[in-house]
């Protein structure tokens, strides 16, 4: 089953919480802080796999979790970062964000791709011991890694595209010049899939050619199978237009021409401008007639295109139409490699992602992911830890701002579940 749309959904692994511990050693009375820092959350790591050309895997599985990384230890000891999970993917593949649709990045090299990092581990007692605080009894938590959804969408890598009307020989021509071997039958959507062959024009010397499946009239708004494969078309940089020159289904092939170009133009404007040979197929059925082709050859110049008459089933004037494919991609740029679009998101949080309101007259509370991951850290049970905190909100401008909604001693002030008086 060919699949080229996957919906995903990603969640790196939580960094390990720092560790609250203490020197412990015989005739040594005051050993200090020495609580380690947590490891380091997995990271999602996407990877091309060229033995793979479809993304089936992920009709069955939507959701991708890394590894959480381990907590801290005593003596220092810091906590095992955990295990990245590597995702495969076929070459041509698009990650883009779910919400916006904005290209997050191209899979079209060999390099890997962190598309959500992990968390980083929380501190240690160790860290936060000061001449003042030297029994610090409270350590930072972990941070999340990166949660995102996104869509995965497979743009095949070709240079040269097949298209035209079903049945006018596409997958015939595939066949011949390459070592693909995609399904042939004399009717209509025989090729459901697009099928990729290599043609070979010399030595050191070769290109990728797509067969794609039919387009027909209303493909761009989806009908027929031209709706859910002329993304496959986006990065080919030429495009051999293919017409049954002999007329066996009863259409006029210049009409056919213009009805396929208007659905390119509908898909995309950029794919209506990419570069086009005309190829007659079918003539060996002409026999001594050569009006049609006549015809065609005129419409072609009149628009601008290179024309070609060849049959796929005799191979007559196959070999011109590789070595003229071949000379006219030295002259075109490179497949397209999309750029990144989407901004990742950011995983420290700062001051602003807080607010604070007046819930009743007397009562004030604090809310947000800041506030939610500053108290995660702290031990409302321990005095140095309340400082700490204390500390914090000052430095935060926290106090100025409540005074500005009008806080009065004596009022309560709620932080998640952490409730005490305000004193000036």
């Amino acid at each position: 089953m060919f699949i080229d749309v996957a919906k995903i959904r990603l969640i790196a692994g939580r960094g390990g919480d720092g560790k609250v511990g203490f020197h412990r050693e015989k005739y040594v009375a005051a050993g200090g802080p020495d609580g380690g820092d947590g490891g380091r959350g997995g990271s999602i790591i996407f990877r091309v796999d060229d033995n793979l050309s479809t993304l089936l895997d992920f009709r069955y599985k939507r959701k991708y979790v890394a590894t959480n990384g381990e907590p801290g230890g005593g003596k220092r000891m810091k906590g095992k970062d955990g295990t990245d999970l590597v995702i495969r993917v076929p070459r041509g593949t698009i990650i883009r964000d779910q919400k916006t649709g904005q290209v997050i990045h191209d899979m079209s090299d060999d390099e890997p791709f962190i598309a959500a990092k992990g968390g980083n581990g929380g501190w240690g007692n160790s860290h936060f011991a000061t001449p003042t605080r030297q029994a610090p009894r409270f350590a930072k938590p972990g941070l999340p890694g990166v949660q995102i959804d996104v869509t995965l969408e497979l743009k095949l890598l070709a240079d040269v595209g097949l298209v035209g009307f079903p049945n006018v020989g596409k997958s015939t021509l595939l066949s011949v010049v390459s070592a693909a071997r995609p399904k042939i039958a004399n009717y209509h959507f025989t090729t459901l899939v697009p099928n990729l062959g290599v043609v070979r024009v010399a030595d050191e010397q070769s290109f990728v050619m797509a067969d794609i499946p039919g387009i027909i009239e209303g493909a761009a708004e989806g009908a027929g199978l031209g709706h859910d494969f002329l993304r496959h078309i986006d990065r080919c940089r030429l495009l051999l237009h293919l017409v049954d020159a002999s007329g066996s289904e009863g259409r006029d092939p210049i009409e056919d021409i213009e009805t396929i170009n208007a659905e390119l133009a509908g898909y995309s404007t950029f794919l209506a401008e990419r570069p086009q040979i005309v190829v007659a197929n079918k003539t060996d059925l002409l026999g001594d007639d050569r009006t049609m082709l006549d015809r065609l050859r005129a419409y072609a110049e009149e628009k601008g295109y290179d024309f070609l008459e060849l049959s796929a089933a005799t191979q007559q004037g196959v070999r011109e139409l590789i070595r003229k494919t071949w000379d006219t991609l030295q002259t075109l740029p490179p497949v397209i490699v999309y750029e990144p679009e989407y901004v990742p998101q950011e995983i420290e949080v700062t001051e602003a992602d807080m607010t604070i309101e007046k819930v009743e007259d007397d009562t004030f509370a604090i809310e947000g992911v800041w506030a939610e991951r500053l108290m995660s850290g702290i031990n409302v049970d321990e005095y140095e830890s309340r400082m700490y905190l204390d500390r914090r909100l000052q430095e935060a401008g926290v106090y100025e701002k409540l005074e500005a909604l009008g806080v009065k001693e004596g009022d309560t002030i709620v932080i998640d579940d952490f409730w005490f008086e305000y004193v000036p």
